[in-house]
This record gives C-alpha cells, structure tokens and sequence, in this order.
C-alpha cells in the first residue's frame, strides 16, 4: 500500500467522539472511528480527520474532563531500551550495538488525566518515563531506513512507567512495565505533517511541577528511520502500532527517588497536548502479585532497558 502524505491534523479523542484541534477549539467530527487507532486502520492514514465534517465546536478548556485515550485501540506498544546518549552518560553504560525491544501490554494502557494505582505491594521503585511515540500509518516490514517516515502518521507523548525493582528481580520488562495504567499515552496525536523537525522532536517531564527530563530525538542513539528499519526487519507493524523511542536522563532511577502516591507526572512532547497522569496507592481489593525478591536471582540489577 502507497503511503499516504503526512497529514497536519491535531487529533483528541472525547466522550462526544474524535475532534480536531484549532487554536483553541475543538471541532468534533463526523467520524466513526472511536480512536485514532481505528482511525489509522481504515487505510487512509489521518486525511479523514483533515477531511470530515464538523458536527459541533467546542472550547478546548471544557473539554479537558471529557478527553478519552486517543490510542485506546493500538494493538501493539513497542518499547526500547537505553536509546539516549544522555541517558548512557548519566549511568555509565556502553553505548548498545543494537536496539533492545520489548513489547508492552496493550491492558497497560491509560489516558490524559488518569490516575494510575501504584503496585505497592510488589513494588518500591515506580518510576516514571517520558518519551516520544511514534504513531505507525501504514503496514511496515522490511522498511528501508530511507521509507520510514512515509510509514508514519504521527506523535505522541508517552509515559512508559516501570517498575525498577521488579525488572532487576525478573529481568523482565514486559512484566515491570506492564501493571494496569504504566501505559499512559496521549493527551492528543499531532500529525507528522504539523511537526516542525522530525529529526528534533523535544520531549519533556515534571513530576509535582519540578522539571526531572528535557531532551529531544536528536540526541537519540537509534534515530528513528534507523530504529524503525531494525524492528520491521523482524515484525510487521500495522497501522495504530505505537513505537516508544527511549527515555532522556532524569527518571527516578537516575536521581534515586520514586513515585508516590498522590504525585503528578507530565510529560509534554513538542505540538502536543500535556500527558498528565496522578498516582494513587493500590486498592486493597485489587492486590498486586506477590513481591519478587531480587536477591534470589542471579539477574544482572543493571538492565539494558531504560
């Protein structure tokens, strides 16, 4: 399939439906999709969105309440490890000779405004990471390095929560990135064609307002068409598919502090809305599994993964 040319559209989803960003409104569509996701999966990348009519406009700030998960039918979430040279200097890791991939669980999934539980009983070092996401437009497999920004729609921000503790003890990524909310993306989806410099995008988090990361993709180990190539060289990534570049320096494994209950991460990717996310304490009702004791591995306690 020819891939289509990118599209500036600036797209939230709402509980009225998508809509469409303009200045400070938002102009609800006329479209079936419930998703961007959805919306991507029909074949003609975001154009309907640029095309549709508008069946009512809104205020963007009355709407703040009302926004939904814009990815909540992404099928795949692929993540990657140490993929900032920022990131390798502040620890002290060697630069890798190759990506390390992993997928995140699709039931991991939260929106702008979430409060996320915290897993307590299983963890101590929650941590936050904000990234860049890639929103995948049309089928890829064996894209050349040269071709993958044809086969891209869009961005978002992301933050690609992890439980430290449990990937030291497990060794694990999908499992310590994996608990119900640590995949938090949104607040909204900015066509490539709205994006200023692809080979720049800024990405930025404050947690409880203080600024802990701000980088941007320039600073990537992997670029992009680099990062993309590599994966498609094994998997097929369908239109919806979101692909989480690496997090800059500043987590809480960099600083040794981690989320808390009742603190605040929000991560901003440049053109895009604010991904703000609140974290409580687990629920009693809905006890986490039962905590790994790392001692009992023999897994390294320094992971490759971000």
């Amino acid at each position: 399939m020819t891939a289509p040319a990118p599209t500036a559209v600036h797209l939230v989803a709402t509980r009225y439906g998508l809509g469409r960003i303009t200045g400070d409104d938002v102009e609800l569509l006329d479209l079936p999709a419930p998703d961007v996701a959805a919306l991507l999966r029909a074949g003609r990348g975001l154009a309907p969105a640029a095309e549709a009519r508008i069946r009512r406009r809104l205020p963007l700030e009355t709407l703040v309440g009302d926004l939904r998960p814009p990815l909540a039918g992404t099928r795949a979430v692929w993540g990657v490890g140490l993929n900032y040279h920022c990131k390798a200097r502040t620890t002290g890791r060697a630069l890798p000779t190759q990506p390390v991939l992993y997928l995140k669980s699709p039931s991991a999934g939260s929106g702008p405004g979430d409060t996320v539980p915290l897993p307590g009983s299983v963890s101590s070092q929650p941590d936050y990471e904000g990234e860049v996401a890639l929103v995948v437009g049309t089928r890829m497999h064996h894209t050349p390095a040269g071709q993958v920004w044809a086969h891209l729609a869009a961005v978002t921000a992301a933050n690609d929560l992890t439980a430290r503790d449990v990937m030291a003890a497990t060794g694990n990524p999908t499992l310590a990135k994996s608990f119900p909310g640590f995949g938090a993306l949104g607040a909204s989806v900015l066509g490539l064609g709205a994006v200023a410099d692809r080979d720049a995008i800024g990405v930025r988090t404050t947690v409880n307002g203080e600024l802990r990361q701000q980088a941007s993709t320039a600073d990537l180990i992997f670029p992009v068409p680099d990062l993309l190539a590599w994966i498609t060289r094994y998997v097929v990534l369908e239109p919806g598919d979101v692909v989480l570049t690496g997090t800059p320096t500043g987590t809480g494994q960099d600083r040794g502090c981690f989320l808390s209950p009742g603190d605040q991460v929000e991560v901003t990717v440049a053109g895009v809305l604010p991904l703000r996310t609140r974290f409580r304490a687990e629920s009693p009702d809905h006890p986490a599994p039962a905590a790994v004791d790392a001692s009992t591995h023999s897994l390294r306690t320094e992971s490759p993964m971000s």
